[in-house]
C-alpha cells in the first residue's frame, strides 16, 4: 500500500493542491495582498498558492502530527534581512497557517486535540489516495519502480 510517506512531496502537494482546487473552496480575499512571512518584502506569485500550501500543511499535519499553529507557522519560516545586521530567524504567518487548518476542518481531514492538530481517518485516506495517484504516475514514467507498489 503506497502512503504519503512512500512519494516525494513535490508532486504529492501538487496533485493534493489540484484536488484540493477541484473541491471548490474558497481562498480568503486577502490572499492576494498578502507576504506568507515578515521575513517576505512580496507576495506570492503563484495564482493557486493558497491551495498549494492548504495541501503542505496538510502533508505537514500527516508527517508531523499532532502539531500545533506556531509550530506550523516556523516550518514555513525563513531568514530576515536586517539591513546590516545579522540574519534573524523569522516564523511564517500564523494567519495563513490558521485559516488553512480551519479550511482543513470544515472538510473534515484534520481535527483539534489537545496536543495540537491531528489528521482524520478521512484525510489520511485522502492524502493516500492522492499518493496512489501520484505513485502511478511515476510507475508509468519508469516500469522497475512498480515493484515498490506492492
Amino acid at each position: 500500500m503506497v502512503t504519503a510517506y512512500d512519494v516525494p512531496p513535490d508532486k504529492l502537494i501538487n496533485e493534493v493542491a489540484r484536488t484540493l482546487k477541484e473541491k471548490k473552496i474558497k481562498e480568503p480575499e486577502w490572499t492576494r495582498w498578502v507576504t506568507t512571512g515578515v521575513h517576505k518584502e512580496r507576495g506570492p506569485e503563484q495564482e493557486d498558492w493558497w491551495y498549494i500550501r492548504l495541501a503542505s500543511v496538510l502533508r505537514k499535519i500527516y508527517v508531523y502530527g499532532p502539531i500545533g499553529t506556531s509550530r506550523l507557522a516556523a516550518h514555513y519560516g525563513g531568514k530576515e534581512d536586517r539591513g546590516s545586521k545579522r540574519y534573524k530567524a523569522r516564523k511564517g504567518s500564523r494567519a495563513i497557517v490558521r485559516k488553512a487548518l480551519q479550511q482543513l476542518e470544515e472538510l473534515g481531514y484534520v481535527k483539534k486535540e489537545k496536543e495540537g492538530r491531528v489528521i482524520t481517518p478521512q484525510g489520511m485516506s485522502f492524502m493516500d489516495n492522492a499518493a496512489k495517484k501520484v505513485f502511478d504516475s511515476l510507475v508509468k514514467e519508469r516500469k522497475e519502480l512498480e515493484k515498490y507498489g506492492k
